[in-house]
């Protein structure tokens, strides 16, 4: 048996980019995850660390996260982990590691700035 398996909850780190395979469509965009500041046993300072994840969503999701999701949105994602291998013009070998997004949850909205009083 093996599982493939992903939970993340942390902030949207851009805009989903859409596009189309097809006639199917595809959202991509970043997600950073963020393990919290501390002191080791040793007394030295460990500064926070942020892990950054390549988000995939397709179809029906595609077209929500088109709607919904923007820069700093708080998500609850479950997926699995995907990695692409491709070869680029220069002919270099290229690979990226994504999550394929099966299950997600807005937590919170992006805080959008005040407009000024004029």
């Amino acid at each position: 048996m093996s599982v493939n398996k992903v939970i993340l909850v942390g902030n949207v780190g851009k805009a989903p980019e859409i596009k189309f395979v097809g006639q199917r469509q595809y959202a991509t965009f970043s997600l950073a995850t963020s393990d919290p500041a501390f002191v080791n046993a040793q007394g030295v300072q460990v500064p926070e660390r942020t892990e950054w994840h390549n988000i995939v969503m397709w179809d029906k999701q595609a077209e929500t996260a088109e709607r919904y999701i923007t820069k700093g949105t708080k998500l609850y994602i479950e997926g699995k982990l995907r990695t692409r291998m491709w070869e680029d013009a220069n002919a270099i070998k290229r690979s990226i590691t994504e999550i394929v997004v099966e299950r997600f949850d807005i937590l919170a909205r992006a805080v959008q700035p005040a407009q000024p009083n004029v």
